[in-house]
């Protein structure tokens, strides 16, 4: 039986105290949960009797919208990247986004943030909280809780070896001979690694990387620190915590140690103190995992706000390629709306590469390796992961996602850039809250001089442009860079002004054969309509508009052309890669 009780009538702490006597139902010696929840509500300087937040309630609308970005990506000299970071954003982004998730800004020893060293401090490369405080000023700032593992090199690492707090007994271990062979693992390295402490050698468990070691939330005093990390993060300005690999966080032996019952209610448990410190703050969870497995995050409207729509990227993506939008239609029709005060988080490009994970049981075999072998020619690279039998099995695509696009399984063409913003387009029509990464803006290519000195295949879709050279590029009015950053641009100031874009608005797939991707949106007070049609293929494409119904009495027009239709029984040819936007009300707010 899972917790999560919305019982009004229990104070915050008797609510604390709830989730934490679930969490440690089956440890042994399990902690004081009251004394515990006393402890976790003066670290978050709350009273029991704060009052409970309002439930089910939508903290976006349709002018939100976020970039994701490593706080590195451009750099000018003489000039922390940080706050060239925010220059660009308030010169180049012009409004089009309320919010920025910067990927992990800590101090970090590999994996490019994702082993951290000290969670309360801003990597002096990039700059210091002060950076951070201007950027969240002024946008909504999404930060990484980095909850799964953090570095080996860290000092709670070191403490942990020499048996010292804070660490003595931070981290997972088991011995050789356990058997863990249901473990689901992301990575092809040893689950566990052998290191030497002083009281003899011990055997820690690293689910990502032999420097990313497992954080044992068995001990309660990891669960203390690391609300103490998220007090921190409030204080500095962020609204918005991503919640890293928490689909791993609990560990018990025997099982595949994934989306434990423990996972979801420390997910629940930081719903609720985060949301009495910050009522408009919000979690969202960031779990590669098979679709169904990664809904379930969204708890009883409970645990998160969001949930990462993992299944877009690879669905979009072989849908571009092959012209035919009936995997991604089938999944769109299974696809549940989310009930008020939660959301999906739609995405088609990240630091990370593309999860084929996701695309378990919607894409065939077939269908993953002719996507995985069109990729390889386009340039990029595939991870693996280690199955329990010990084989390994294709775990995600590395390439950024304008070479991704650049043609179709019959190989390049001259499409590009139109395929490229057609992806947007469907994504930012979608039901849930668009995150765009910063490399799609400015449609990078493979940066493969960077896999070769880091000597990682994600590398390739995380490029370092230099400030002065992107200027350059984006001024260029016949630069491709320049073309699909105006083209980003007008999508998303048209998204902001359409009331059936809110996240939450009314949804319903359409069905336009193969080549025509069509889904319907309608605003909250029905007032606003938009037919949201995509071709979806290289070919030119008739759409006749008896097949999506429109209303005789109402004028009809095309939010990104502005052309009218005059008749309900009219044929529209789309070029190859158009969208159109068709609704009855253009201004609508």
């Amino acid at each position: 039986m899972r917790t999560g009780s919305s019982d009004q009538t229990l104070t915050l702490c008797e609510r604390v105290a709830q989730h934490l006597a679930f969490i440690y139902r089956e440890v042994e010696p399990g902690p004081d949960c009251p004394a515990l929840a006393e402890e976790l509500l003066a670290i978050m300087r709350l009273a029991s009797d704060t009052p409970a937040p309002p439930t089910h309630v939508n903290q976006w609308d349709q002018g939100d919208a976020l970039v994701l970005s490593y706080g590195g990506s451009i750099l000018a000299p003489g000039e922390p990247p940080l706050r060239t970071l925010k220059h660009f954003l308030d010169r180049y982004l012009q409004g089009r986004v309320s919010g920025v998730h910067i990927l992990p800004f800590y101090p970090y020893s590999s994996d490019d943030g994702f082993a951290v060293l000290d969670y309360l401090s801003v990597n002096e490369e990039l700059g210091d909280w002060e950076d951070i405080q201007a950027i969240a000023d002024k946008y909504d700032l999404m930060a990484d809780l980095v909850i799964n593992h953090c570095s080996a090199e860290g000092e709670w690492f070191r403490n942990f070896l020499n048996n010292r707090d804070p660490g003595r007994g931070f981290f997972v271990t088991a011995a050789p001979a356990t058997d863990l062979e249901a473990v689901v693992r992301p990575r092809t390295t040893p689950l566990l690694r052998e290191v030497q402490a002083v009281d003899g050698p011990r055997h820690v468990w690293c689910t990502f990387s032999p420097d990313q070691v497992d954080l044992d939330f068995r001990n309660p005093r990891v669960l203390a620190e690391m609300v103490r990390i998220v007090r921190y993060y409030l204080d500095n300005g962020v609204r918005i915590f991503r919640l890293d690999a928490i689909a791993f966080l609990w560990k018990v032996p025997g099982t595949s140690c994934l989306n434990l019952d423990e996972t979801h209610e420390v997910v629940r448990l930081l719903r609720t103190l985060v949301s009495h410190a910050r009522p408009d703050a919000m979690l969202i969870t960031e779990t590669n995992i098979p679709n169904q497995e990664n809904l379930s995050y969204f708890g009883n409207g409970n645990e998160a706000h969001c949930v990462y729509n993992f299944s877009l990227p690879p669905l979009l993506l072989n849908t571009l390629v092959t012209g035919d939008c009936t995997y991604l239609k089938q999944w769109m029709m299974s696809m549940p709306p989310p009930q008020h005060g939660t959301a999906y988080f739609n995405f088609i490009a990240s630091h990370d590469g593309i999860g084929l994970r996701p695309a378990e049981g919607l894409l065939s075999e077939d269908e993953l390796q002719a996507l995985i072998g069109t990729m390889r020619r386009f340039g990029g690279h595939v991870s693996y992961r280690r199955l329990a039998d010990g084989e390994s099995k294709p775990y995600e695509i590395n390439i950024a996602l304008f070479d991704a696009l650049q043609g179709t399984v019959e190989g390049p063409d001259e499409h590009n850039i139109p395929r490229f913003l057609c992806a947007h387009a469907i994504m930012l029509g979608l039901e849930g809250i668009p995150g765009i990464y910063l490399h799609s803006l400015l449609a990078t290519h493979n940066d493969h001089e960077r896999v070769e000195e880091t000597g990682h295949p994600r590398s390739i879709n995380r490029h370092q442009w230099n400030l002065a050279e992107l200027e350059e590029a984006l001024a260029d009015p016949t630069s491709e860079h320049g073309v699909v950053h105006r083209g980003m641009l007008e999508l998303l100031e048209i998204r902001q002004r359409q009331a059936a874009f809110h996240p939450n608005a009314t949804q319903f797939t359409l069905h336009l054969g193969c080549q025509l991707f069509g889904f319907w949106r309608q605003s909250a007070d029905r007032r606003q309509s938009i037919f949201c049609i995509s071709n979806v293929s290289a070919l030119a494409q008739t759409l006749n508009l008896a097949d999506i119904n429109l209303i005789d009495t109402e004028a009809w027009q095309d939010l990104l052309t502005g052309r009218p239709f005059q008749s309900r029984v009219e044929q529209v040819t789309l070029a190859p890669y158009q969208t159109v936007w068709i609704t009855n009300l253009p201004d609508h707010r």
